[in-house]
Order: C-alpha cells, then structure tokens, then sequence
C-alpha cells in the first residue's frame, strides 16, 4: 500500500518519536505498571492526539486513514501508549461531532492531554449489551443527578473528565440514553481500585461509582435520548483504531522475530534457515499486511462517507485475532526464551490479547458482518 506523502511523512514523524521515546521504556512502563504523564504531555505538543479534529478547532485536521497510521506506529512501540491515543480520538470525536461552544472549550486540554478523559459504557450487567446500562440521570431543576457505577474504565483511575452513557428514560429502551460529561473530582464521584491486567498493563483501568452526583444543565453531550447513537457513531472509528494498533504489536512481533531468526543458532546454522521458522515468519508477514489493508480499506470509506461498518468489523475482527496468532509465532521463535519476561515479544502476546475483546468482541463483529452480509448482500 502506498501513502500519500502527508501519511508517509506522519508515519516517519511518529516512528522517529516512538523509535526513540516510547520503545526503550516499554519494558518498565509493562513491569511497573506506569501511567507516562510526561509522555502524554509530549505527545500532545507534537499533536499525536486527537488527528481528525479540524484545524479550525485546533486539531491536525487529518483523516481517519492518518489516525490509522498514527495507531499502528504508536503501538510498535507500546500499545498502552497507542491506547490513550484511542482514547482521545473518540472523546474528541464526540465533542466535535455533538458539543456545544462552552463544552468545545474543553477540547484544548483533551488534546493536549492536559486534561485526561474516560469513555464510560461498560457495567456488571452491561458490556456487549448496552440496552442493559442501569446508571441513571434524573432531572433535578434545571441539573440532573446521576446514580449507578461503571466497570473496566480506561483512565478511571486518574482522569478528569469522564462521558458517560446513562439512562434518562426507562421506558424508552435505546432513546432513553444520553451522554453526560461529569468531573470527576465532584461530590459523590468514588473510584475503585487500579485493576492488575493481564496485558496493556500501563493503561489505567478502573471502576466508577456516582452516588447522587450533581451535574449543570450543560453536563448533557448533544440532544437527550440521543447518546445510545451518539456512543455507538463512533464505534466504527473506534474499531479502525483497535485494529491499527493490533497491526502494530504483531509488527513488532515480526521484526523481532526476524532479528532473532537470523542471530539465534542451532546446529550451527542461524535457525533462519530452517524452513519451519522460514514459514513461521511467512505466515506473519502476510497475515500482518492483509490485516493493515483492511484497516485502510475501512479508513478510506469512513473518509469517504461510505456506509463502513462491515469493513470497520472486519478490520478488527480479522487484526484481532491475526495479532494474536502471529505474536504468538513470534514467541515460538524465540522458543524458551519468548516465554521470558524481559523479552519483547511475551509482552506483546499478553497485549495482543485484549484487542479480540474491546472495542466490541470478535463474537460481535462476526454478529455485525453476517448481518451487514444478510442485509445488503455479498457484493463490496
């Protein structure tokens, strides 16, 4: 695939930064479980966040194919990293796309990463099937009050401003949801524990509990009733990322392996040149270019306006699991040595995990393409 010379020069841009700032201290972030402020801070000065924001709002005013670019360049590095870039680009998606002047305001510090954001749909009885969300926000004079709690929240436990789906109408089942922005250092705003991941572990990932939160009249994101679509609008985008940043873990994975491949010697011979390695490493290479050209096909028809949701799904159903399978390739090249902690490729086989899950399972994008396929027919 060739890109155009405004992706090509991104790609270098963030390849240079994440060569040089976030690949030498992946390891730590990993063990440690470290939340890099200082490095979000960088990010946003050099504008890594909140790509497609027009440049009339103070964004790159970029396309989803350069977000894409961004995702896949960020997450060769670390994909905790690249996860906040995610992040970011949804909030700023759902602010451009529904705010209002004084809530766009706010947009400066999001991209920047003065301010840190969460994006709240998850509960206990409420993960893949939204329509069972029980937070609740009540009108209360001119304000509401907000009740209920939210699980597996990225950034719960240091952000500054959360989105929040809630429900405002209990009879009205997908319009009775809206989307609240809530501070979360208000009265009655309680954050769980930091939860110990499997992978991504330098992503912070929480709990929130409202109790009897109250939020102005301008808290509500857009129209009431609306935020169901609103969370759900951005979703195709959202998967576009997830698969980006599947792309660049298994990336990394390969280059590794290749390294490796061609160093390691067994039977005096680098054990490159054994056919069954040979083929180990055949496998990744393609399996890693088809994912990264459905992952721009997708981001060409979201840019273009085209109806994208079967090849968003696709694109991060088939990264998903590709990432998964081919890291762990990368780890039986290494052999005993990939199964170690301290080598990159174990880290990248537990951060690959997580991309069949978010974003919506691979189970649902599999639901979403049958009947995208069903609806509209088999022709692309």
């Amino acid at each position: 695939m060739k890109l155009s010379e405004t992706h090509a020069g991104l790609q270098t841009l963030v390849r240079k930064f994440s060569e040089s700032e976030i690949r030498p201290i992946a390891e730590e972030l990993d063990r440690d479980e470290v939340f890099p402020r200082e490095l979000y801070l960088r990010m946003g000065k050099l504008g890594l966040f909140g790509i497609c924001v027009p440049e009339s709002l103070g964004g790159p005013g970029l396309d989803t194919l350069a977000y894409a670019v961004v995702m896949e360049e960020l997450s060769r590095g670390c994909a905790s990293v690249a996860d906040q870039c995610g992040l970011i680009e949804l909030i700023a998606t759902l602010l451009v796309k529904h705010g209002t002047p004084q809530q766009l305001a706010r947009l400066g510090d999001v991209m920047t990463a003065r301010t840190l954001v969460a994006y709240c749909i998850t509960e206990p009885e409420a993960g893949t099937d939204v329509s069972q969300i029980r937070t609740t926000a009540s009108r209360d004079g001119d304000g509401w009050r907000l009740n209920g709690g939210k699980i597996w929240i990225h950034n719960a436990p240091i952000a500054d401003l959360a989105f929040v789906l809630a429900v405002t109408d209990k009879n009205a089942g997908h319009r009775g949801m809206s989307i609240f922005i809530v501070d979360l250092h208000s009265d009655g705003v309680s954050r769980g524990q930091k939860e110990r991941k499997m992978g991504q572990r330098a992503s912070q990932v929480g709990a929130l509990d409202f109790d009897n939160v109250h939020l102005p009249a301008n808290a509500l994101l857009g129209m009431e009733g609306r935020g169901f679509h609103m969370m759900m609008s951005v979703l195709d985008k959202g998967r576009v990322g997830i698969a980006s940043l599947a792309v660049g873990i298994a990336q990394a994975g390969l280059e590794a392996a290749v390294d490796y491949a061609q160093t390691r010697k067994q039977f005096n011979r680098p054990i490159a040149e054994f056919q069954g390695v040979q083929w180990l490493l055949a496998d990744m290479a393609k399996d890693i270019q088809a994912a990264r050209l459905l992952v721009a096909d997708a981001a060409v028809k979201l840019d273009d306006g085209h109806d994208a949701t079967m090849a968003c799904s696709m694109a991060k159903c088939f990264a998903g699991d590709m990432a998964v399978a081919r890291t762990s390739d990368a780890v039986q090249v290494f052999g005993g040595s990939g199964y170690i902690r301290g080598f990159e490729v174990e880290r990248l086989y537990r951060d690959a995990k997580i991309c069949q899950i978010y974003e919506g399972t691979n189970q649902i994008q599999r639901m979403i393409i049958s009947r995208e396929l069903l609806k509209n027919g088999a022709m692309t």
